[in-house]
């Protein structure tokens, strides 16, 4: 059965306020999230690994200690990560620490991930026969609504993957729901004119799904769009996808939040003003708060190269610096980071009991 509830402003603070007075963590650890969450500020991501028992476990167990170690209650994951396994393993870490009384549904941010082809890795049935028996027999996915030969956006499969994702998750309702390097993987393919077209049909449906109890908000997760210059081919306005959002939404719209790489290597979010916003270039992390929307970033360690290879400051680990870094950032939310080895864990997690940084020792380390 599907575990009831969603995230909330209540649940969110009672949280932070748990891990502010029993854990002696910094209140500026907590950002203030749209519609009043209170989000710490490094969130759980749950991409890299294999599609197999050993990684389940890892992942389970990395999510559970993450939950209850009072520092962390934003988990990010997708339903193509590891082939829907990733968010089997978030659902039974929650749904664990909520039988245990360890945690509540509300005070625990779950955000997904669809628009990826994504076969079920624990499927006996060969991929190519999976997508046709599961999808294409069933008029799920039409072949001809697929670019890349891995992403659609159709209704009719957007709305099966999110039913799915749900499931995975053991979630009624999923806090948060991001079309999947939407821009990215459509617009090379079928140019912006006609991917506004996709993404308003696409925002058109997730607002159903808010309707239905079943979605808190929604978003897009990007990889170079909303961060390239305007001259690239695949380059996004955040402003296009407002408009969109209010067109089909009104003002009440649920279009809050967006995902995209920030790091020591790919610092383009702060250094690059490329997003208009009411007629002036902005960097994407100045642009997307005013245009009223949170900012997750991805990628904080570079895949683990920074945890090898970066810099240290003020006695922090390359990882621990590179984090520091990320959360740091003004009009971020907090980076997500793909933990799940103990030492990995115990390192990053240490980073919630500092302060972030202020903007000078930010910007030193652009310098």
């Amino acid at each position: 059965m599907a575990l009831p509830g969603r995230a909330t402003r209540e649940g969110t603070h009672r949280f932070r306020g748990r891990s502010v007075r029993d854990r002696a963590l910094p209140l500026e650890h907590f950002r203030d999230a749209p519609d009043g969450l209170g989000l710490s500020s490094v969130g759980l991501g749950t991409y890299i690994g294999p599609a197999d028992a050993a990684t389940d476990l890892a992942v389970t167990e990395a999510a559970t200690i993450c939950l209850s170690s009072g520092r962390v209650n934003v988990v990010d994951t997708a339903i193509n990560y590891r082939h829907q396994r990733a968010e089997r393993c978030v659902g039974r870490a929650i749904q664990r620490l909520v039988a245990q009384g360890g945690l509540a549904r509300d005070e625990v941010f779950v955000a997904t991930k669809i628009g990826y082809l994504a076969p079920d890795a624990e499927s006996k049935t060969p991929v190519d026969r999976w997508v046709l028996e599961q999808l294409v027999r069933p008029g799920i996915l039409d072949p001809a609504d697929v670019v890349d030969g891995s992403h659609a956006m159709s209704r009719s499969y957007l709305a099966d993957q999110f039913a799915r994702s749900r499931a995975n998750l053991g979630l009624a309702t999923v806090d948060l729901l991001y079309a999947h390097n939407a821009p990215d993987a459509q617009i090379p393919a079928v140019g912006r004119e006609r991917f506004v077209e996709r993404l308003e049909e696409a925002f058109a449906l997730f607002e159903t799904f808010r309707d239905a109890g079943t979605l808190g908000s929604y978003g897009i997760a990007t990889w170079e769009s909303l961060r390239a210059p305007r001259t690239a081919p695949h380059y996004f306005a955040l402003e296009s996808a407002v408009r969109a959002a209010r067109k089909v939404g009104g003002e009440d719209h649920g279009f809050r939040y967006v995902q995209f790489p920030f790091n020591l290597a790919m610092p383009e979010a702060w250094t690059v003003p490329n997003q208009p916003v009411a007629g002036t270039l902005r960097p994407l992390l100045v642009a997307a708060p005013k245009l009223g929307l949170g900012c997750f970033t991805s990628i904080p360690l570079l895949q683990g190269r920074l945890a090898r290879t970066g810099p240290r400051r003020q006695g922090l680990s390359p990882a621990q610096t590179a984090l520091q870094f990320a959360r740091s950032a003004p009009g971020t939310l907090g980076p997500l980071v793909g933990q799940k080895g103990a030492e990995h864990l115990s390192e990053n997690l240490e980073i919630a009991s500092r302060r972030p940084w202020d903007a000078a020792t930010f910007a030193s380390l652009l310098a």
